[in-house]
């Protein structure tokens, strides 16, 4: 924290218990906590109180605190003792008392402090209020007419008969309503003292700029009090809704976190008590920006502990067939003294040893390639996602293997140069991962399970990959408390019966943790006040009349206005089509007038395509079956998957003023990836195609600026949500559909699924919810009647 903003989060700390100390007793509490929000925002704004004619201004004081009749002479002398003290902390000169007029003050400077200012050039420059006389008998006289005496609240010319749309139109209406000019409204509305630009206010009403700071928006408020016109008037007529101010009071939050909180702050943020920011900010903190889960904030604590093993050199997918050589073992004969490996070292994320790394290129190639090599055998495919999976799962636990036990992370400390997957038909290994896992999490989850099962199959009898290649076993190393030497010899006798009790010992093991296991992210919480409403569709979809609500202005704003059509294409798409993250993201677009990529060439692809139709007058969505996760489901039948866009609520107007202008702002100079949904390209992104984690962010930060309804701002849609991502959506579109019919089957439509996978994982269908279905239909009897 840096020494300015300590010093005044300490000193409103210490006004604060003045104002409960001294003033409390004297004032009722609305007064009480008028003016301690005062006498705060003078503080964080350092700011000296109002003057007029070298005194305090009373008056403007008992306005900014609603005091009225409430100003008593004791309560003057309290707020006088803590306005002296701020003149002091900002080292301004002290003001003249009630019964010393500023007159009596000049008379009393000596002749050398008089004679500057009676040379001074006569620069013309406007007055603003609270500026005393002084100066003004001191300088020369000014050339040109007297300036307009400064009304607190004129009279308007003539009655409002137009409002205009655009900030600039408004305010320049108002100026002449009122008949004033720049220079007569700048001298009315800023303080003595201030430093607030004149050229600033000039820029608004040339339409060159618009306020975007604490202190312009306080400007704003004290124009809207001199005009009498509502609260908010002209804030709801700037070009960009959605833009965060600057100039918040943060303290010593970093300027990343400021970035995301300031968006989500109200605009008196730093005029308000102590104790009131903190609030705020716990609040964003922990409802927009973690989400107040109990699994949110376990990964985000588990998050800050790096500790994988990480596979660059392995991708998905492989190139020749993997002979059966002993390219595995290359290097293992190196029996040399190995270097000594601090354990400190391994409590990040690091790169794999070159012999594991080659070793889980050959598991990805043998699980992933179109036809397995000469002498081998498999049972099932990995596709691209799977692989991506399994690389990330196995890199955990040697991750975990290879981390410090004295770190953060506590792993097992075992060298990087002895880690390999010879080490994963040892019973002792999986025993010490498992319960390293439920240590740290504190309960067993599924997890667990799906670790043990991919254990089985990489042992499995004739079609498991540790099992057919036996000369992993020469890489293993005795390890105290996981690995015996006697459990190596006995593998090295007989590999595929040391094969056969780990299976066995995996299987006993999954057994015992689906007894126990427990779930630890519920993926209906973020959105159960969604899933609880009569229509959750309905519910859902006021999130996209939030985004237009706040569209910026395309002219003034592009990037911003096509970031938030984009967010309006994403859920629209999303609650029409159905899909999973993956179909969504990897959407190509095919533009009106151009040539549609064949059927055939999106299943080598395996990805879909948004295509203009002329036949049915539409947008169609047309993807191949193998593009879905379960494409040998009942649900496609090996058909592809077609859809056309319903043109509702504006679909098509966003929908191609996104493809034709908006989609190529965000590309920039980019290369173009043909996908329909691209990144914001900065200068220092690599690539304009999202990936699973890229689109996922993006989707939870739509949620957290449009979605989460946020008390102290009044923006957002739906009270009560919490950041969620993409695949939500088909729990919304399966519960919505049961609702109104209570099929599974019909829910099972809307998400390319079967009854039974939308009975176990997606729709949420309570007993309450059948019983009120069933007395809707039972009812219609008794209204009839």
């Amino acid at each position: 924290m840096s020494k300015p903003d300590l010093s005044s989060r300490h000193f409103q700390s210490k006004i604060s218990k003045f104002c409960k100390l001294r003033i409390a007793p004297i004032a009722s509490k609305r007064s009480l906590s008028n003016i301690e929000a005062y006498l705060v925002k003078l503080i964080a704004h350092r700011r000296a109180p109002p003057l007029l004619n070298g005194r305090i201004d009373w008056t403007e004081i008992a306005q900014a605190c609603r005091l009225s009749g409430d100003l008593t002479g004791d309560l003057k002398q309290q707020i006088r003792t803590a306005l002296d003290t701020i003149l002091r902390w900002l080292d301004a000169p002290p003001v003249a008392g009630e019964g010393h007029p500023a007159k009596r003050m000049a008379q009393s400077l000596n002749p050398d402090q008089r004679k500057p200012a009676a040379t001074a050039p006569s620069t013309r420059k406007p007055r603003r209020v609270g500026e005393d006389d002084l100066r003004a008998q001191s300088a020369s006289p000014q050339r040109g007419p007297e300036p307009k005496p400064i009304q607190p609240f004129p009279d308007p010319l003539f009655e409002a008969s137009d409002d205009p749309a655009a900030f600039q139109d408004a305010l320049v209406y108002q100026m002449r309503r009122f008949g004033e000019s720049y220079w007569q409204l700048y001298r009315a509305v800023v303080r003595l003292g201030e430093t607030f630009d004149h050229k600033t206010m000039l820029s608004w009403i040339q339409g060159e700029r618009v306020p975007r700071s604490v202190a312009s928006f306080e400007i704003l408020a004290r124009i809207e009090r001199r005009y009498r016109l509502p609260a908010g008037y002209f804030k709801a007529k700037l070009p960009h809704q959605t833009r965060s101010l600057f100039g918040h009071d943060l303290g010593d939050i970093s300027p990343a976190e400021r970035r995301r909180i300031s968006l989500h702050l109200p605009d008196d943020f730093s005029s308000l008590p102590f104790s009131k920011r903190e609030e705020i900010l716990d609040w964003v903190r922990r409802v927009i920006i973690s989400g107040s889960t109990d699994y949110r904030r376990y990964q985000a604590a588990a998050s800050k502990q790096h500790y994988a093993i990480r596979f660059p050199g392995v991708t998905y997918g492989g190139g020749s067939l993997a002979p059966r050589v002993n390219s595995l073992t290359a290097g293992a004969n190196n029996n040399a003294a190995e270097t000594f490996e601090d354990p400190d070292l391994l409590s990040g994320v690091v790169d794999a040893p070159p012999r594991l790394a080659m070793e889980m290129a050959n598991l990805i190639r043998f699980k992933t390639s179109t036809l397995t090599a000469i002498g081998f055998q498999r049972n099932g495919v990995w596709g691209e996602e799977t692989a991506s999976q399994k690389i990330e799962h196995l890199g955990l636990m040697f991750g975990a293997l290879a981390a410090s036990p004295a770190g953060v992370v506590k792993g097992r400390g075992v060298p990087l140069s002895q880690l390999t997957f010879g080490m994963l038909v040892f019973p002792g290994v999986w025993d010490w991962y498992l319960q390293w896992r439920e240590q740290r999490r504190g309960f067993y989850t599924k997890w667990e399970e799906d670790m043990l099962m991919v254990a089985q199959a990489l042992t499995r009898s004739e079609v498991g990959w540790i099992r057919q290649h036996p000369e992993l076993l020469k890489s293993v190393r005795p390890i105290e408390g996981l690995i015996a030497p006697e459990e190596i010899e006995f593998a090295a006798r007989d590999w595929h019966g040391a094969c056969d009790a780990f299976h066995r010992h995996a299987a006993n093991r999954s057994k015992e943790i689906q007894r126990v296991m427990r779930v630890h992210r519920d993926p209906f919480e973020p959105i159960m006040c969604v899933l609880e409403a009569d229509s959750p569709l309905a519910e859902y979809r006021k999130i996209t009349d939030e985004i237009l609500n706040r569209m910026p202005d395309e002219d003034r704003y592009p990037r911003a206005a096509a970031e938030a059509v984009r967010s309006f294409l994403l859920l629209r798409l999303g609650l029409h089509l159905g899909l999973r993250q993956k179909n969504l993201r990897q959407l190509r677009v095919c533009p009106r007038h151009h040539f549609p990529t064949s059927e055939r060439r999106l299943e080598d692809m395996k990805c879909g395509e948004l295509r203009w139709s002329d036949r049915e007058q539409g947008w169609e969505v047309l993807i191949p079956s193998v593009a879905f996760k379960n494409s040998g489901s009942s649900f496609f039948g090996q058909k592809p998957f077609r859809l056309i866009l319903p043109d509702l609520l504006d679909l098509y107007k966003y929908l191609e003023a996104y493809i034709d202008r908006h989609r190529g702002v965000l590309l920039g100079t980019a290369k173009d990836p043909g996908t329909l949904f691209v990144k914001t390209v900065k200068t220092t992104s690599l690539d304009a195609a999202y990936d699973s984690t890229k689109f996922y962010e993006a989707w939870r930060t739509v949620i957290q600026r449009y979605g989460i309804y946020n008390p102290y701002t009044g923006r957002g849609a739906i009270k009560g949500l919490l950041p969620h991502g993409p695949h939500n959506l088909r729990d919304i579109l399966a519960t919505h559909i049961l609702k109104q019919t209570g099929s599974y089957e019909q829910a099972s439509y809307a998400i390319q699924d079967t009854p039974d996978v939308v009975q176990q994982h997606y729709g949420r269908f309570l007993p309450q919810d059948k019983a009120a279905l069933a007395a809707r239909i039972l009812n219609q009897v008794w209204e009839a009647a």
